[in-house]
């Protein structure tokens, strides 16, 4: 089962260190794509459709078991995911994620305990509410405020979603691993977290590779000291939290312990 900590959790959603647009790194190279809202929007859809397919399978005996997040039943991550859903609706509208931290808290625990069928209908309703939400014109490039006092472009806002619905699909231990996630999902999330640790001080200088593509994050070098190879899906849940790294190969050190921003 992929390690997940409390720690790690957060360092795969908080993306207060985001821009309008992404970086992608081949080879060394590095080329700036525009974020498109409209097509991540179409991807949150998808997802969301594939985790529901999943999810209507079980019944109500295995949501309530233990998901692959500490202290969370799969029954939390499914509120989770429709409070999500209908906080970043708040944000798109220019209205706070959430009432506070212990609301949004109280709401999970509250939600979690409830049934296969309600549990589905409320996760289904609050996708569409987003996807209604994200179809609203307005401008795009506008700097909109998330929790803790985090801003980013609204365009951020359906991969923020995405990721959401993806990683947390994969936290429900259900049969969909990160193995199985879109490869443009995890191309783009591998960049965003090896971005995120770029210039932190207790992150060695490091080349992250899976043999094609390769990315550089920690402290700022003119060479790496540490290379991380592996595959793709090893990688991110490596990055995310959700794996713990041994089974990639490392050169010029020990696999560096990615500290939570």
């Amino acid at each position: 089962m992929p390690d997940a900590t409390t720690d790690h959790i957060a360092r795969a959603f908080d993306l207060r260190h985001s821009f309008t647009t992404f970086t992608q790194r081949c080879g060394g190279s590095r080329v700036s794509t525009m974020i498109d809202h409209a097509h991540d929007l179409a991807s949150v859809r998808d997802a969301t459709d594939r985790l529901l397919t999943a999810v209507a399978k079980l019944d109500n005996a295995s949501v309530a078991e233990p998901s692959r997040l500490p202290g969370w039943s799969r029954g939390h991550i499914l509120a989770h995911l429709a409070r999500n859903a209908d906080a970043l609706v708040n944000v798109l509208r220019g209205l706070p994620m959430y009432a506070s931290g212990d609301a949004r808290d109280a709401d999970i625990e509250r939600d979690a305990p409830r049934p296969l069928d309600v549990q589905l209908a409320d996760v289904r309703d609050s996708a569409a509410r987003f996807q209604e939400a994200g179809a609203v014109p307005g401008d795009w490039s506008r700097t909109v405020e998330l929790r803790n006092g985090v801003t980013d472009s609204a365009s951020r806002v359906p991969f923020r979603r995405w990721v959401e619905v993806e990683l947390h699909h994969v936290d429900l231990g259900i049969g969909y691993e990160l193995e199985d996630v879109p490869e443009e999902f995890t191309e783009r999330e591998i960049e965003f977290l090896a971005d995120r640790f770029a210039g932190h001080p207790d992150v060695p200088p490091t080349r992250v590779t899976d043999g094609t593509r390769a990315w550089s994050t920690g402290r700022e070098a003119q060479t790496p000291e540490v290379t991380v190879t592996g595959g793709a899906a090893d990688l991110l849940g490596w990055l995310a939290g959700r794996r713990d790294g041994s089974r990639l190969t490392v050169s010029g050190g020990p696999l560096p312990a990615l500290p939570p921003l």
